[in-house]
């Protein structure tokens, strides 16, 4: 889709009521839900719409967004995408269906009184808080009516599946909002280390009885995830409810989904960790990679996992797909490298010989990244490819790099300007490789071979 096509598709987009943009967007969601040859389609679209909502949200007051003033307590828990969920999760693109539902048949008096009550401009704060709790309430005792089959409606018209899935976790959240609120301000707005002392500390906090239920508790359980530095220690919460690192005895507790939570949480950053490889982005690769060696390490360190017990073989998926991820691109470094800096007879460069800048910087981000594999290796089960990789390219790069100086010493005028890239190049690869002292030192071995090349060249 060209500039001007989606200049006329945001035109087009803006100039519809916001109940049809809201309804636009949930049938575009379901659309990506469903897949299929219009997929792509939908995710322009949808984007498009959500920039619009987005924009006209910051524009508009919170009391004229009747939605997101009720599902206010969700957000700390919403994910974007319409993937799968852990327990205390929740999919953005679910909060609208469940809006139209709520206003269409699950709470319908309820929720028409609540945008009446929000039109009145006199209202102030507290009786805007108490218009909101409500709704909360209503909508809540209304997905758990549906849910339980008291209500036969049940969910038939809500729209996704993935809507479905997500309203009792929703419904959940609206009715223990006080108590979420209450846990919250007792913890430390960031623990860097899960120790004893924070773990006694959390569980006095959680001793409140509407947080012990199989539906709340894993909101709660992501309220301490979202201030630990590293998420994977709320292993050690369950470790300490079931008084013990057997697996059999931390699962039996209700505290055991915890590990789920961690678990499902390394896996998705092994998805982002396999994304980011294919793309050559590595922008965030170190961390990815630290996170995920900490928590594999951490897992198998802290719990007594049973190889052939539910968890165990989660983690050994976990690295085996880090594995077959990563193998192959650090095993491709040293091809990349080879291509840009084999000697190349002087009958094969033209005037028109260049060195991809483009590719030489792709080269020295992947070189970098086997670098980084190096710390990590043992834990991801990469670590005989990545030492073998990281040899060769040390072993390479250092007699490329002088060979690259002897011919450009002994270079003409036509293919000065080539082996000059090259060795350039080179320079680069050796910095990241070797350190900038050893790059500057073979910075200056070339430009001494090039400034000689030129001063025999006047001499003749």
């Amino acid at each position: 889709m060209g500039p001007s096509s989606l200049d006329r598709l945001r035109e087009f987009l803006a100039q519809l009521p916001p109940k049809s943009q809201a309804l636009l967007m949930r049938e575009f969601e379901r659309a990506i839900e469903n897949g299929g040859a219009d997929a792509a389609i939908a995710n322009i679209v949808l984007a498009e719409l959500r920039k619009i909502v987005r924009a006209s949200d910051d524009a508009t007051p919170r009391t004229d967004d009747p939605a997101r003033l009720m599902f206010e307590p969700v957000e700390p828990f919403l994910i974007e995408g319409s993937g799968a969920v852990r327990p205390g999760q929740v999919r953005r693109s679910s909060l609208m269906p469940v809006w139209m539902w709520l206003s269409r048949e699950g709470a319908q008096d309820a929720v028409r009184t609540y945008e009446a009550e929000l039109k009145n401009p006199q209202l102030s704060a507290a009786e805007v808080g108490r218009v909101v709790r409500q709704v909360q309430l209503a909508a809540a005792q209304a997905i758990e009516a549906a849910a339980n089959g008291t209500d036969r409606r049940g969910f038939n018209r809500i729209g996704t599946p993935a809507a479905v899935e997500d309203i009792p976790a929703i419904g959940a959240v609206l009715r223990v909002r006080e108590s979420l609120e209450i846990f919250g301000a007792r913890l430390p707005g960031q623990i860097r280390a899960f120790t004893e002392t924070h773990i006694s500390a959390v569980t006095a906090a959680m001793n409140i009885p509407s947080l012990q239920t199989p539906q709340a508790l894993p909101f709660a359980l992501s309220i301490v995830m979202q201030r630990l530095m590293s998420p994977w220690q709320i292993i050690r919460l369950a470790i300490s409810v079931a008084a013990s690192d057997d697996e059999v005895r931390v699962a039996g507790t209700p505290y055991g989904m915890a590990v789920t939570m961690a678990i499902h949480d390394l896996s998705r950053l092994v998805g982002e960790l396999r994304n980011d490889v294919r793309r050559g982005k590595f922008d965030d690769t170190a961390n990815i990679m630290k996170v995920l060696h900490d928590g594999l390490r951490g897992l198998r360190t802290e719990l007594d996992i049973r190889s052939d017990s539910t968890w165990g073989r989660q983690l050994s998926s976990m690295r085996a797909e880090i594995s077959n991820a990563l193998q192959s691109e650090i095993g491709s470094v040293p091809g990349r490298v080879r291509r840009l800096l084999r000697q190349r007879p002087d009958k094969d460069i033209t005037a028109n010989s260049r060195v991809d800048e483009m590719e030489v910087t792709e080269t020295a981000a992947f070189i970098d990244f086997v670098a980084t594999c190096r710390n990590y290796a043992g834990e991801l089960a990469i670590n005989e490819v990545t030492r073998r990789t990281y040899s060769d390219l040390q072993q390479y790069i250092e007699k490329a790099t002088e060979a690259l100086v002897e011919t450009l010493r002994a270079s003409d005028a036509r293919t000065r300007p080539f082996r000059y890239a090259q060795a350039q190049a080179a320079i680069r690869f050796c910095e990241v490789m070797f350190g900038p002292d050893y790059a500057s030192l073979m910075n200056k071995a070339v430009e001494v071979a090039k400034s000689g090349e030129r001063k025999k060249s006047r001499a003749t």
